[in-house]
């Protein structure tokens, strides 16, 4: 199957049928991210994509996989035409009549630009899940990172997929409000996930890129980078400020950009994960810091 490199996935994905709807990213501004740096944005034809998935079919009758879900990239793929997305998710059941899940990237504002009939009927064809960079739960951090959009926008972009029985898989940055801004990102990034109750939530740490505008700004003593210590007290924070009642939320920190592994279900295993990263925070010595070498998220 031939992609237009780089290609990016979440590692929940690694056994669906990737499908590129879109190439980069719609927005393509934030100033940690180098993952689509060398794209110009574009939304694919419906003749591309089916082109693309009559290859895959090709590939899969010569493979001994058979998948039962598919992901569409690149980044943002929400950002392509509504009748794109459901026509796609069409003839993709028809050839591969295994498939009857669906997942995507998906920003905030292009979730937003989706109306609730539409969202029900993605639904209905088997988009079973988004993937959102929250990132923080900050205003004042997502301004810092050019992050394109509010934490309310979040929000409401979230509570749409809700309404619409779709699942969220949310992300957020440890580290990405840098030294000055820690304590705010972990406040209010802990508040944001409270509202949205997201059936999944990953921590990853930002990782410096070269070339992207954070890994300038870090070179001119302009953002200070987290110790392993002060991730590690970041993530206490946000996880202790998490307010849950009935909601179970399978939550992993376990990126290889992450340090310090961790794994469960809030609230669940709440205060068995605080316990663990109380005891890391501990033995963790003062001023040591994570390698600034890219390493691909």
């Amino acid at each position: 199957m031939k992609y237009d490199q780089p290609l990016f996935r979440p590692p929940s994905e690694s056994n669906s049928l990737l499908i590129q709807i879109t190439l980069g990213c719609s927005h393509n501004k934030c100033i940690f991210c180098g993952m689509y740096q060398t794209k110009k944005f574009k939304v694919k034809t419906l003749e591309e994509i089916t082109s693309d998935i009559a290859d895959a079919k090709k590939y899969y009758e010569r493979s001994l996989e058979v998948p039962t879900k598919a992901f569409f990239c690149d980044g943002d793929a929400m950002a392509a035409p509504f009748e794109l997305i459901l026509a796609t998710m069409e003839i993709i059941k028809k050839e591969f009549p295994m498939i009857t899940r669906f997942s995507i990237y998906a920003s905030a504002l292009n979730i937003i630009r989706k109306d609730q009939t539409q969202l029900h009927l993605m639904k209905q064809a088997g988009l079973s899940l988004c993937y959102i960079g929250l990132e923080s739960g900050s205003d004042e951090v997502l301004q810092l990172i050019k992050k394109g959009n509010t934490k309310e926008e979040i929000i409401l972009a979230c509570n749409r997929l809700s309404d619409g029985k779709i699942k969220i898989s949310l992300i957020a940055l440890l580290g990405i409000g840098g030294v000055g801004h820690s304590l705010l990102h972990a406040k209010e990034t802990a508040e944001a996930v409270t509202k949205i109750a997201p059936e999944f939530l990953s921590f990853l740490t930002v990782t410096v890129v070269p070339h992207t505008a954070l890994d300038v700004l870090i070179r001119k003593n302009k953002f200070s980078v987290l110790s392993h210590k002060e991730l590690l007290m970041e993530m206490q924070a946000i996880i202790e400020a998490i307010e849950l009642k009935d909601k179970r939320i399978i939550f992993r920190a376990n990126h290889v950009s992450n340090n310090f592994p961790l794994a469960g279900v809030l609230a669940k295993d709440k205060e068995k994960m605080l316990g663990v990263i109380r005891r890391w925070i501990e033995e963790c010595p003062d001023n040591t810091y994570p390698d600034l070498d890219y390493r691909c998220l």
